[in-house]
C-alpha cells in the first residue's frame, strides 16, 4: 500500500492486531518483523504520551517544544488557539484533562510542520467537539498535501482515505 501527498488511511482492527506497531514502524520507531517500509519526508507522530513536562505550566511545556521546532511566536499562538488552548497556558500539565493533554500534544504536532501525520488512537478522551477539531485539522493537512495514517477503534471521518482493516490486510 502506499499513500500519495492528500491521501489518509485509517487503520483499524481489535486491540492486540498491530495498529500501534505499525504507526511506530512507519515513524520509525520500530523494524518490521518481515517486508520494507519506506518514507519521502518528516513524520510527525502523535500517541497516548503527549511528552509535555507534568511540572511546567503549560506555556512553558509548550514553549521547550516550540524552541526544539523552531516554531515562530506567531505560529506557536495561532496552534496554540487553533486548539483552544489560549486559557490554560498557566495550568501545571499535570492538572490538565485527557482531552485537554490530547490538544495539547496537536498544538505541538502543528508546530512540527511534517508532511507525515501519524496518529495513534487521537480520539481518545476528546469530547465531539475534540473530534470535529481533530477530523477539521486531518482535513486541512490533507487539502494542503499532507499525509495522514490514524490508527483508531473509534469512527473518524478523513479526506480521501482508505481503510486499512488489519485482520483483512493480514490475510
Amino acid at each position: 500500500m502506499s499513500l500519495a501527498p492528500g491521501d489518509a488511511c485509517h487503520v483499524a482492527g481489535p486491540n492486540g492486531i498491530g495498529k500501534t506497531s505499525l504507526i511506530r514502524i512507519l515513524g520509525g520507531l520500530l523494524r518490521p518483523f518481515a517486508g520494507t517500509v519506506s518514507r519521502t519526508g518528516d513524520a510527525a507522530l502523535l500517541d497516548e504520551k503527549p511528552a509535555l513536562d507534568p511540572q511546567l505550566p503549560l506555556g512553558r511545556a509548550l514553549d521547550f517544544w516550540a524552541s526544539l521546532d523552531a516554531v515562530g511566536k506567531d505560529a506557536r499562538q495561532h496552534n496554540i488557539a487553533r486548539t483552544r488552548l489560549d486559557t490554560l497556558l498557566d495550568v501545571p500539565v499535570r492538572f490538565l484533562s485527557t482531552g485537554q493533554k490530547k490538544r495539547a500534544a496537536l498544538a505541538r504536532l502543528l508546530g512540527q510542520n511534517a508532511p507525515i501525520w501519524l496518529l495513534d488512537e487521537p480520539l481518545n478522551g476528546l469530547d465531539s467537539e475534540g473530534v470535529a477539531l481533530i477530523e477539521e485539522l486531518v482535513a486541512e493537512h490533507c487539502a494542503e498535501g499532507g499525509i495522514a495514517v490514524v490508527a483508531s477503534h473509534q469512527p473518524v471521518t478523513l479526506p480521501r482515505h482508505r481503510i486499512l482493516n488489519l485482520p483483512d490486510f493480514a490475510l
